[in-house]
């Protein structure tokens, strides 16, 4: 957050999710956020124990409720006096999206409007102060598929959504920047790369692999597995997220990811091996569960983002490698398999 004698109150939608609550543990864990409200309306994602986890600490504070719900975004505006709002509040599974879109309509292109007019009611009303922020989280996912050896996308990259969830996103986007422009409203827009490590629900597939490790279930992989992601560690992408908010400049864009492509193939049989050793199987036997399934429909061949603006800008790479990410992971999920399973 900005060094200054005067200190933040954030407000974060979707806190209760993945990534949200890992940004809240990291905010809580600093003493530069003098309030924390995590804006949340506790769908199948959430993680339901966020509550246990932060209800400690005095600057943390839960507000129940939907994001199209503008009254009530804008109440917790105002009681809270908010200098800062950081929005993760998504519908994110791309299965989902192919399913019933209509949720994804809803909460990605509605509710970051909803969210915008709210900030802009309360700005023109002289809420949230001169260093007044608001970071969108978004996705890579909306500037579609790369071919196997093209650079990797870039803050200038042409929008090319190709699934209902990556084009709600990229709606998402295209608000937040419209509303920079004509409004005035302080925004900054983030674009990362696939996500991986605790509190990740086990419908995305690090997770999915490990529970279905677990289970002894078979372990699917869409088409021939030779789909390629950029995997970031949340922790690192939480980091820059903070960096992001401290130093970035209005009405930009920021890539963030984690030099890590691997294919979807190749991240399964290393996920075996690691799962082999941490629950003492003999080399190859949870591998004997991978399957190959039917293509998903529109299914993006490769993903891959280019971090040299945040790197050079803002001082920011990640520190976690790959395989040490994956390792801690899948620790975390051992030590909280029932957290899993029940999911």
């Amino acid at each position: 957050m900005k060094p200054t004698s005067e200190q933040s109150s954030v407000l974060v939608t979707g806190g209760s999710g993945f990534i949200g609550s890992n940004f809240i543990e990291r905010l809580l864990a600093s003493a530069d956020a003098a309030v924390v409200v995590n804006f949340d309306n506790l769908s199948y994602a959430a993680n339901c124990n966020t509550q246990d986890r932060f209800s400690y600490d005095p600057r943390y504070h839960f507000v129940y409720g939907d994001i199209t719900d503008r009254p009530l975004l804008l109440a917790s505006l105002r009681r809270h006096r908010i200098t800062q709002v950081v929005h993760f509040a998504a519908e994110s599974h791309v299965d989902r999206s192919i399913a019933d879109s209509s949720v994804f309509i809803k909460t990605n292109l509605c509710g970051t409007y909803e969210l915008l007019e709210a900030v802009r009611t309360y700005l023109a009303e002289g809420g949230g102060g001169s260093d007044f922020r608001f970071l969108h989280v978004s996705t890579d996912e909306v500037f579609g598929a790369l071919k196997p050896h093209e650079p990797g996308f870039t803050e200038k990259s042409v929008y090319r959504p190709n699934s209902p969830y990556s084009a709600t996103k990229a709606g998402s986007d295209h608000l937040v920047r419209a509303w920079q422009v004509t409004y005035g409203v302080p925004t900054v827009i983030s674009n990362c790369s696939n996500n991986y490590g605790p509190f990740q629900h086990p419908e995305k597939f690090i997770p999915l692999l490990i529970k279905h490790c677990l289970l002894d279930k078979s372990i699917p992989i869409y088409g021939d597995g030779l789909q390629v992601r950029d995997w970031l560690y949340v922790d690192d992408h939480c980091s820059a997220l903070q960096r992001v908010l401290e130093s970035g400049r209005v009405g930009d864009t920021y890539n963030i990811g984690g030099n890590a492509e691997i294919t979807n193939i190749e991240l399964a049989n290393i996920l075996c091996e690691e799962m082999d050793l941490a629950c003492s199987k003999p080399v190859g036997s949870h591998a004997k569960l991978i399957t190959y399934v039917t293509d998903r429909l529109g299914h993006d061949r490769r993903y891959a983002i280019n971090s040299t603006k945040i790197q050079s800008e803002l001082n920011w790479k990640p520190q976690q490698s790959f395989r040490g990410g994956l390792k801690k992971t899948i620790k975390w999920y051992l030590a909280n398999h029932q957290w899993l399973l029940d999911k």
